[in-house]
């Protein structure tokens, strides 16, 4: 409503300049507190996206709302997905003059693509129901997609950068790419996922423990798994959850003296079936113990495999390729999985390129809803590579030098041992390397009540090695320690720069209730983006929260507390 004393012109200059700054203030606010469905110009919705000259030039040039532009964004983000495939497909199909290292890098962005394809495509289907905002956990499978595909893309782009055949087109097909599904996940963040979204420190925080019996896991199958299963079992020892069932669809035994079904893991893993769903049942592949030199690759359609051995240094899988010897870090892996609700339970998993080999994956896991259970993983650098989706560590072993736990998942540790090695002389050791690069992404890495102790090798060094919690790969690193014993390897300053000042601002590390020598904060560093957290800050990086752990982890059978110990 008008008032006449703005316009008396006794007013003071100091009060018309207070009134002229409480008008802009609540003209801001009230453009904030717009509805989502009200109909708004593309250039006020792409202020919202970390990429608004990008957003402008791609969404129609007319008022909608940020379900009408966020259903566009993430077409035209399906259509660019398949026009990258279809220019990777034309560098391929002439691929006689390309290196083998070039093929490599190609075929890494091929398989990216199509995940990418995929993911778009449940997008899709979901932002076409309905013009609201989800339910939290509808909104969190979504926002994991799309996150998975910025890291996809970036993972391509990191493989790509040092091919100078590749730096034209396809490059700029890949970055181009890259600024439009960060839109796409800035307008779907904006207009589906729940202000109260998850990570606000009130969700379920209560403890989850399964009681174990005996070392075995109950599992619930046909009279004839079981006898399957009970004629290898013998007295080995296995998870069993206390009040949990684990259903098994089918059984196959992995041995190497020919008296199981098969003698090579990739032979068991091909006999899966395509396409489970959780409802059917795990796939069991039981693996027995021996040293197994292949390497395994789980496609995305061999989903729900439950893969378990004789317990860690007893069923081994091990490989050796490195960037060094001529790989690709993508394609270094030992294992690599990509299939939704993958479980590993006592296996050893290793890549034994040594340090001197550069960049060499013992397990690169980008599959979704993934559980490894009692696994251990040795390398040097780049051991563990948590590339993408949702995952679980529990009672895991990890061995390495350089950013050995590496990636963008959104990835929870729990009860852990991290055990830092020699590196090369005149090497540091930083534990961590997260890849965030989108503030929208719903990922990270959270290390609760693990322990971080030096290798044998290291402990008994006769040189000192520099160790840190980690180093910012990319600009919106995120990693947080809590409630983790830290023994007194670790450097007074707790974190390393990557190059610079690069991302010492926009990463987010942080610390909550640590213990041990090397826990002591009062000499980390000063970054604007470091931070010591109160428990209702770290209560948004538990397996309840950050991972929506008690959706899925019951049925695993796999114990883990879903929120601070």
């Amino acid at each position: 409503m008008a008032n006449s004393k703005l316009f008396n012109p006794l007013v003071t200059s100091s009060s018309l300049i207070f009134l002229i700054i409480l008008s802009l203030f609540i003209s801001q606010s009230s453009a904030a507190d717009v509805p989502l469905s009200t109909s708004v110009p593309p250039e006020t919705i792409c202020k919202s996206t970390p990429h608004p000259s990008v957003c402008v030039s791609v969404l129609p040039h007319k008022n909608a709302n940020v379900y009408d532009f966020g259903r566009f964004s993430v077409q035209h983000s399906f259509i660019q997905s398949q026009k990258l495939l279809d220019l990777i497909d034309k560098y391929l199909q002439g691929g006689s003059s390309l290196t083998q290292l070039e093929i490599q890098a190609l075929e890494d962005c091929k398989s990216l693509a199509l995940l990418n394809i995929d993911f778009l495509s449940s997008t899709l289907e979901t932002v076409n129901k309905t013009s609201d905002v989800l339910p939290s956990s509808d909104a969190d499978d979504v926002q994991t997609l799309l996150s998975a595909i910025l890291t996809n893309q970036q993972t391509c782009s990191d493989g790509l950068q040092s091919l100078s055949s590749f730096q034209n087109d396809l490059s700029v097909s890949v970055s181009n790419g890259t600024n439009l599904y960060s839109v796409s996940l800035a307008l779907f963040t904006k207009g589906w996922v729940p202000k109260d979204h998850k990570n606000n420190g009130t969700q379920n925080q209560s403890k989850r423990h399964l009681t174990f019996r005996k070392g075995r896991l109950s599992l619930k199958m046909s009279s004839k798994s079981r006898a399957i299963y009970d004629s290898v079992i013998n007295k080995r020892r296995l998870l069993q959850a206390g009040d949990e069932v684990v259903m098994v669809k089918d059984i196959v035994v992995v041995s190497q003296d020919g008296s199981g079904n098969f003698t090579t893991i990739n032979d068991a893993i091909n006999a899966a079936p395509i396409n489970s769903v959780a409802s059917d049942g795990y796939f069991l592949v039981y693996v027995t113990a021996g040293v197994y030199e292949e390497y395994v690759s789980i496609i995305s359609k061999k989903k729900y495999l439950l893969v378990i051995g004789d317990g860690i240094n007893q069923t081994i899988i091990t490989g050796s390729h490195s960037v060094g010897g001529g790989s690709t870090t993508f394609n270094s892996a030992t294992l690599a999985v990509v299939a939704q609700g993958f479980i590993a339970v006592n296996i050893t998993v290793r890549n034994t390129a040594g340090p001197s080999m550069g960049q060499a994956v013992a397990v690169r896991n980008g599959a979704d809803l993934s559980v490894f259970y009692s696994c251990s993983f040795e390398g040097y650098q780049d051991t563990l590579y948590t590339h993408s989706l949702r995952q679980f560590y529990r009672e895991c072993d990890i061995y390495g030098t350089v950013d050995f736990i590496f990636g963008n998942a959104a990835v929870v540790f729990q009860n852990c041992n991290i055990y830092p090695r020699q590196p090369n002389q005149g090497q540091f050791i930083p534990i961590t390397a997260q890849g965030r690069t989108d503030p929208n992404q719903n990922t990270g890495t959270s290390i609760q009540n693990c322990t971080i102790t030096a290798a044998a090798d290291l402990a008994s060094s006769n040189f000192s090695v520099q160790t840190y919690l980690g180093r910012p790969w990319k600009e919106y690193s995120r990693t947080v320690y809590m409630q983790t014993f830290m023994d007194s390897l670790i450097d007074p300053a707790g974190w390393h720069v990557w190059s610079g000042d690069f991302a010492l601002s926009t990463l987010y590390y942080a610390e909550y209730g640590n213990r041990g020598p090397g826990s002591d904060t009062s000499n980390r560093v000063a970054w604007t983006g470091y931070h010591v957290i109160s428990a209702k800050d770290a209560a948004n990086f538990t397996v309840s929260n950050f991972v929506v752990g008690d959706s899925w982890l019951p049925q695993t059978g796999v114990p883990y507390t879903g929120g601070l110990i």
